[in-house]
């Protein structure tokens, strides 16, 4: 499951409960980047906070654009447990698993509108060289119809991906096919 000690659900008490059970209402399970989290209660509640906010709460950003951002970014980043999460969310919107494989592949060779590719060409170079990014970047986006407020969602949302990508790989997050799947989208 984890490269460190992880406390399942059967023996979870007191806060932990608590979070366990407030993810699990809200997402409809526990997914295995939550349970990493068990050593450390309040962070788990906090990042499941965080990821409701960026990836549910009111946007400019469609829900199908986040999780397109979500899988891109983590298929930058070679995280194979948040792209296989993201694009299954991905396809829950689009239903062409086609077109969802071709952006984890390679998302410049997709059919992507004019709003998406600029979106996913901001976030990929946030991802891959945050301090080469410059306001002719934002200008890029403002150019096909995003808002400040959206640009600010593709960044949360990017720098979110980027942390969360650290955590699975670097605390060795595995995921299996029954995990992958059932979540409220």
């Amino acid at each position: 499951m984890a490269w460190i000690d992880v406390t399942p659900e059967t023996d979870a008490t007191g806060e932990l409960r608590a979070v366990y059970d407030h993810i699990e209402q809200a997402r409809g399970k526990l997914s295995n980047i939550m349970r990493v989290h068990s050593l450390h209660p309040e962070a788990m509640r906090t990042h499941m906070d965080l990821y409701l906010a960026l990836l549910f709460s009111r946007s400019g950003l469609k829900r199908a654009e986040r999780e397109l951002l979500a899988t891109v970014v983590s298929a930058a980043n070679g995280c194979a447990y948040c792209t296989r999460h993201h694009s299954e969310a991905l396809n829950a919107y689009w239903k062409d698993e086609t077109r969802v494989a071709q952006v984890v592949e390679e998302y410049t060779a997709a059919d992507l509108s004019a709003r998406e590719r600029a979106m996913l060409d901001y976030g990929v170079a946030l991802t891959r060289a945050p301090a080469a990014v410059s306001e002719t970047d934002v200008d890029a986006l403002r150019a096909v119809g995003f808002s400040d407020s959206d640009v600010l969602d593709i960044a949360l949302i990017t720098a979110y991906f980027n942390f969360v990508n650290r955590i699975a790989e670097g605390l060795g997050v595995e995921l299996s096919e029954e995990e992958a799947a059932g979540y409220k989208y």
